[in-house]
């Protein structure tokens, strides 16, 4: 995100920060290290809908490069204001439900395309849940960096506050975790809201092979 559109984040969350975070080891390093920036700079190049833009921290990124000092004492309040502005970026549903069509949100999870180089602007994203996740029991090629979702909503069961902190997560995992791994697909717009609310469906819906 451009600091311009992070600028606007922010004002738009009543949560500006950037000078605060403009003194942290993490910001220091990458702006006062010549031989860091030049090797990003040569590392990509743009092709296709792939731009440089793409190598632009936001301040969620930029604390994150810096592990040492985000998990200290020090980098603890900081933490807390990243999830915050995160959290406070969330948009519910516009119309009100949260659970769409669970077979669409398994197609959405398995799927890995979009956003690529190799992808077009009109590629349907997917949302490369098996990468992190178990999800259907019956898989049986899957990632292990997040945990198993199997069971989800049978497990958890079926509450506003389940709901809610599911559709929070998937919207924004960084609401909760500012250097979780899993991606902000809300806010880097890689699903929109039917997709979510189909990938809600397949963790929440009774009928989804996942709650089987």
């Amino acid at each position: 995100m451009k600091m311009t559109h992070l600028k606007q984040l922010l004002a738009a969350s009543g949560f500006i920060f950037v000078a605060g975070l403009a003194q942290t080891p993490a910001l220091a390093q990458q702006k006062n290290d010549p031989k860091f920036i030049k090797m990003i700079q040569e590392s990509f190049r743009a092709d296709g809908i792939a731009g440089l833009n793409r190598i632009d921290q936001d301040a969620t990124q930029k604390f994150c490069s810096d592990p040492q000092f985000a998990n200290s004492k020090q980098g603890q309040a900081t933490r807390e204001k990243i999830q915050k502005m995160n959290m406070d970026s969330i948009k519910q549903p516009s119309d009100g439900k949260y659970i769409g069509d669970w077979k669409n949100g398994e197609r959405i999870a398995q799927s890995g395309r979009g956003a690529t180089w190799s992808d077009t602007a009109e590629t349907p994203i997917g949302g490369g849940c098996y990468n992190c996740h178990q999800i259907d029991a019956k898989e049986i090629s899957y990632g292990n960096i997040g945990p198993s979702l199997t069971g989800y909503g049978k497990i958890r069961g079926y509450s506003k506050e389940v709901v809610t902190y599911t559709w929070n997560r998937i919207n924004n995992s960084k609401a909760y975790n500012a250097c979780s791994n899993m991606p902000r697909f809300a806010h880097f717009k890689l699903l929109n809201e039917q997709q979510m609310q189909d990938v809600m469906a397949l963790l929440l819906d009774p009928e989804s092979p996942v709650n089987k």
